[in-house]
């Protein structure tokens, strides 16, 4: 760990936290107890970064961001604005895991702003979710979600749909007709 000053005066970084030189973090952020914010990555303004939470290099997090204890957010992986980010959550970012790969390729992910991300949730790499979309508890999501879709399961399906407060406002699985 270092004793890096933190970035901004409004930027509060609990002692046992890492925010490696470099890493650029926005007014207001909190980032508690043993975090570790890699150099290149980019965290917004008013964010939450809970107990032991990893934000990889090249990682962007929007403004008014929070994600929750134990979650890793890997290289690859964008979380726009007012995302949730639930404890445990699992990004992934390469589809053939192996621990020697010389050809290895981050497959990108994109969060959109609003949606919220249960915890224990595991994403895939390679998708998207939707604005607003909520991602249950434990869901494994191995598809692209729709703005405003709830979703739910191993792997996670359509359950319904949600308002920007996140309450449920319809349990047809199927997208809402104009």
């Amino acid at each position: 760990m270092t004793d890096a000053p933190s970035p901004s005066p409004t930027v509060f970084v609990h002692p046992s936290a890492d925010v490696e030189e470099g890493a650029q973090v926005g007014e207001g952020t909190k980032i508690w107890h043993l975090a570790h914010v890699r150099s290149t990555a980019r965290v917004g303004s008013g964010c939450v970064i809970g107990r032991n939470v990893y934000v990889d290099a090249e990682v962007v997090v929007g403004d008014l961001v929070k994600i929750q204890n134990n979650v890793s957010v890997y290289q690859g992986v964008t979380l726009e604005d007012e995302v949730f980010v639930g404890p445990c959550a699992v990004f992934t970012n390469d589809f053939r895991p192996r621990a020697q790969n010389p050809d290895w390729k981050i497959t990108p992910t994109l969060v959109r702003r609003g949606a919220s991300i249960g915890a224990n949730a595991t994403l895939v790499c390679g998708i998207e979710v939707g604005e607003y979309a909520m991602v249950a508890a434990g869901s494994v999501v191995t598809r692209d979600v729709a703005p405003y879709q709830l979703v739910a399961g191993n792997p996670a399906r359509p359950k319904g749909w949600v308002n920007e407060r996140g309450d449920v406002v319809s349990r047809d699985p199927h997208p809402p007709t104009p």
